[in-house]
């Protein structure tokens, strides 16, 4: 009668089991047709950027996806080899928000007939509008271990060795290393963030450096060669009688790089070495020994001289060395921003106009010979208007002239004096004829001198100005 009771109550419980898996069953199959049916809510097995979504709401879908990348959310980065790293949406505040295409994909589903199953692709991909703290961002990504990790090799391009005193250039191999550009990195990881994607391939990016110059450059050879032309080159200055030699090895230390076939120059030592040029044999503007035709030796400077162009002259040599220079010696002269009329001394040469103003008296030689002279009247002492001594050169001559003073307030000039043979040297200073003086020379300077101008005696002028030309030197002295 036990044995009896226990069957009858196993048998009840394993009929009552299967009831309820049958209903549980019967649920289940409920549960999914009413998925299918249900129009407001998306068909099973639909994913939007792999989280799934089936038998949610629009409203409920949203929330789901925008839990998932604020909780969830990780960026895989693939590197080159096949090795990954990640960034984990927590680390830089990762939130999204899902745009409004979720309804289009639902609105889809109902137009087709709202089909799921293993053959159907109900999975969606969404840009999403991210929100994240972009200094942590960008500190994750130089955090990465291929930005600063300790197994880097730097890429290489194919070069020429730098420059070694009395050793030839060579070409150092290319290096085809693992390192990226940091900054495209850094762009093509922050849009995949941006757009919520799960992964992204720095190396299909474009993110490593490549060799673009490899060792077998026809072009490399040749720059090599050239390069080593220059170290048997040499380029002599010439100044006069003078040379200054410019040698290969100073060149070749000048070389910093290359582009082509083209060496690339430190400019700042090729104009450094134009300067010193400059001012060794500069002498415009610097002070110089005059023997006067009254046999006295005075100290004048002035604007006349040689005076090196020192941007035009680097420029230059730069074009000059970078077209190839051929082995062995070559002469060259300067570009000069001025030049005299000699480059030994002195550099005003043998003709010239030369004016003693304490003297009061002008000179003309011509190849060293003595062929004019005449008594002058120079700039008023006594109203402080000081012919200036220096050394000028002639700017022009002109005839038939009106010179004129400071234009006054009343439109009217402070003097105006029709001459018919100017000859300026210096700004508005010049020679001239004065029709106006009866007597010329003497002390007439000091107090009924000129405006600043040598005034000549109207014969002797004309004679000087058939005489004299453009760029002629003009010295005047005390």
């Amino acid at each position: 009668m036990q044995k009896s009771e226990k069957g009858r109550t196993i048998g009840r419980m394993f009929v009552t089991a299967l009831a309820a898996a049958a209903l549980a069953a019967a649920f289940a199959v409920t549960s999914l047709a009413d998925q299918d049916a249900d129009t407001s809510r998306f068909v099973p097995g639909t994913r939007v950027n792999g989280v799934g979504i089936g038998g949610l709401t629009t409203d409920e879908a949203k929330t789901r996806i925008e839990g998932f990348y604020d909780g969830e959310y990780t960026l895989t980065i693939r590197r080159r080899g096949g090795s990954e790293e990640t960034i984990k949406g927590t680390d830089i505040g990762y939130k999204v928000t899902v745009p409004e295409g979720l309804q289009a994909i639902l609105d889809a589903q109902n137009a087709s007939g709202r089909n799921s199953g293993p053959s159907t692709d109900n999975s969606h991909t969404m840009d999403m509008t991210a929100a994240y703290d972009a200094e942590a961002l960008t500190a994750r990504i130089k955090a990465l271990s291929l930005i600063s990790g300790s197994g880097i090799t730097v890429t290489m391009d194919a070069r020429i060795s730098a420059y070694e005193e009395g050793k030839p250039f060579t070409i150092i191999p290319s290096v085809q290393g693992n390192n990226v550009d940091e900054a495209k990195t850094i762009s093509v990881i922050e849009a995949a963030v941006k757009a919520g994607q799960a992964s992204v391939d720095v190396d299909q990016a474009g993110c490593y450096y490549q060799v673009n110059v490899r060792e077998d450059s026809g072009e490399l050879k040749a720059l090599c060669d050239t390069m080593n032309r220059y170290r048997n080159a040499t380029i002599n200055y010439v100044f006069g009688d003078v040379k200054e030699p410019l040698t290969g090895e100073t060149i070749c230390s000048w070389i910093t790089g290359s582009q082509g076939t083209t060496a690339i120059l430190d400019q700042e030592k090729v104009v450094a070495f134009v300067a010193g040029l400059a001012g060794k044999y500069d002498t415009a503007g610097t002070a110089r020994t005059f023997h006067t035709a009254g046999g006295r030796d005075v100290e004048i400077t002035g604007p006349y001289g040689w005076k090196l162009d020192v941007a035009g002259e680097s420029a230059a040599l730069t074009q000059l060395i970078q077209a190839g220079l051929v082995e062995g010696e070559q002469d060259r002269e300067p570009v000069y921003a001025a030049s005299a009329a000699s480059r030994t001394a002195p550099d005003w040469g043998t003709t010239y106009v030369e004016i003693d103003l304490t003297g009061q008296h002008v000179y003309m030689f011509q190849e060293g010979n003595l062929v004019w002279e005449a008594p002058c009247v120079t700039g008023n002492i006594a109203k402080n208007y000081n012919t200036p001594a220096g050394i000028y050169s002639l700017t022009y001559k002109e005839m038939d002239r009106i010179l004129r003073g400071a234009k006054k307030a009343d439109g009217t000039y402070e003097y105006e004096s029709h001459v018919d043979y100017w000859m300026p040297f210096n700004g508005g200073i010049g020679l001239h004829d004065a029709n106006w003086r009866s007597k010329f020379g003497g002390a007439i300077y000091q107090t009924s001198g000129s405006h600043g101008c040598i005034n000549l005696p109207p014969a002797k002028a004309k004679e000087l100005y058939g005489l004299v030309y453009k760029g002629m030197p003009v010295l005047c002295y005390e």
